[in-house]
């Protein structure tokens, strides 16, 4: 099967597969929120120190909260498919505009960690592998112990004490520098400032995942046919390993990043909150304090969809590192 074929193969069963499970998951996310204790009008009751029992019924019945459970769901599903998300019952506008104004800086903070993590861990592997058993490979296996054994809140508010407490080398809360009104690299740059510390407490555990999993994975490689042959042609050892064993190697460690999106969507959560980064995080946060469910609904559909895209991508790549693969 040529590569043009797998790809078009590949983007035909996505969208088989995408709307019954983007539907699957809203419904039980949807169900399962009823479980939560409160709703909006309680917690803007509470806000507002006090209420009587017929503004409670007002507000929940201007939310739509006084319906029966099926027919909320049977509501939201059918402006769903009108493209139309619904009010946030805390901010009073749009859940699509929410998400989307949040949607960027999400975006931003997961494609840098992923691509630290990535680099860092093939990096990090790839000396491992070079140099197994001997005592660089030991202490690096140290070092990535305790990478992925470190909560991440703890190792983001150390680095906050550490980089913008102690040091004054990065701001440790927010993405730009307020009311500074920069421009073009300026700006740019500004915003990388903020980036660094959030990326990469969000990377460190996956830089530890990465670089174990390709350690093994070159290992394993070594010892295969072909490259047992193609050492014996005397290629030099950095083009065997650079054409011949990692992207053979770099297999797994794709399949492991596609599947580690939805981890970095909910380490996101707590990264964007220790470092105060306006994402959908730390917006999901607000909509379950505040009992906003449409909010949270809003957050988990477009988090969904964006796992989903990355798998096609995900999977497309593995079509072009290896043309062996078939879509079925």
């Amino acid at each position: 099967m040529s590569t043009s074929s797998r790809v078009w193969t590949t983007l035909r069963r996505a969208a088989v597969h995408a709307i019954p499970t983007v539907i699957g998951i809203l419904v039980l996310d949807f169900l399962l929120l009823q479980l939560m204790p409160g709703d909006a009008a309680d917690v803007l009751a509470g806000e507002s120190g006090g209420a009587t029992s017929e503004g409670m019924a007002a507000l929940r019945s201007r939310f739509g909260l006084d319906q029966p459970v099926l027919i909320q769901l049977g509501t939201y599903l059918w402006h769903l498919a009108h493209l139309d998300l619904g009010m946030s019952a805390r901010f009073n506008v749009p859940v699509a505009r929410l998400v989307l104004d949040r949607l960027p800086n999400t975006l931003l903070l997961m494609m840098s960690a992923m691509v630290i993590a990535l680099v860092a861990g093939v990096v990090v592997g790839c000396v491992m592998a070079a140099f197994a058993g001997r005592w660089v490979d030991r202490a690096l296996q140290v070092l990535v112990l305790l990478c992925y054994s470190t909560p991440g809140f703890w190792i983001g508010l150390m680095a906050i004490v550490l980089f913008s407490v102690k040091l004054r080398w990065l701001p440790g809360n927010g993405n730009e520098t307020v009311a500074a009104n920069l421009h073009g690299l300026a700006w740019v740059f500004d915003r990388m400032r903020y980036l660094v510390l959030p990326a990469a407490s969000l990377s460190l555990f996956f830089v530890a995942v990465y670089a174990r999993l390709v350690r093994s994975s070159l290992l394993e490689v070594q010892r295969l046919d072909f490259i047992r042959a193609a050492a014996a042609k005397g290629l030099h050892p950095i083009v065997l390993q650079l054409r011949h064993a990692l992207p053979n190697a770099l297999i797994p460690i794709t399949t492991v990043a596609g599947l580690h999106l939805g981890n970095l969507l909910g380490g996101a959560v707590v990264v964007e909150t220790v470092y105060g980064w306006p994402g959908m995080g730390r917006l999901a946060l607000e909509a379950v304090l505040g009992r906003d469910y449409g909010l949270l609904l809003g957050v988990l559909l477009l988090s969904s969809l964006l796992v989903i895209i990355a798998n096609v991508g995900i999977d497309l790549l593995h079509a072009w590192l290896d043309p062996r693969i078939e879509a079925h």
